[in-house]
């Protein structure tokens, strides 16, 4: 017998052991996005405020607080739309990736661009755009996916 005909109670995704966690991937990508985005949002809120967060980055009390409202919104939206039944929740969940896009689109183009390593360095002191990349690429996967994925 091969290998082929010993993967059934396996691991393999249509049978045994993954085929029963499978409908339940989601979860992993939705909290590692909700992990990120709502201690980054809150945070800018509470440790340097919104306006510490703005003189930071040089932008508009206003913009700041946008942003941090989009970490917030869409962070959260990642849970809410998995937990809304029906088109409702699809919809929650691609806008809460939509909504997430602009904030990494923003933090790549104004803080990472250059470098492509996570890793902080003289001409990048917060690293290179990797990380952010990744963010972007799993909330883009959301607002095409949806609660369908």
């Amino acid at each position: 017998m091969t290998v082929e005909t010993h993967v059934h109670g396996g691991i393999d995704s249509d049978h045994g052991i993954a085929a029963g966690f499978a409908p339940h991937a989601h979860w992993l990508l939705r909290a590692a996005l909700t992990s990120v985005f709502l201690f980054h949002g809150l945070h800018k809120f509470l440790v340097p405020g919104i306006e510490g967060f703005a003189g930071m980055m040089d932008m508009p009390v206003a913009i700041a607080a946008g942003v941090a409202l989009a970490e917030v919104l869409g962070g959260a939206g990642m849970i809410a739309g998995a937990t809304i039944r029906g088109r409702l929740g699809d919809l929650v969940t691609r806008l809460s990736g939509l909504v997430l896009a602009p904030v990494m689109i923003g933090a790549i183009a104004m803080v990472h661009w250059g470098q492509w390593s996570f890793v902080a360095s003289q001409t990048h002191p917060m690293g290179g755009m990797e990380f952010q990349v990744v963010l972007l690429l799993l909330g883009l996967y959301f607002v095409i996916r949806g609660n369908n994925g």
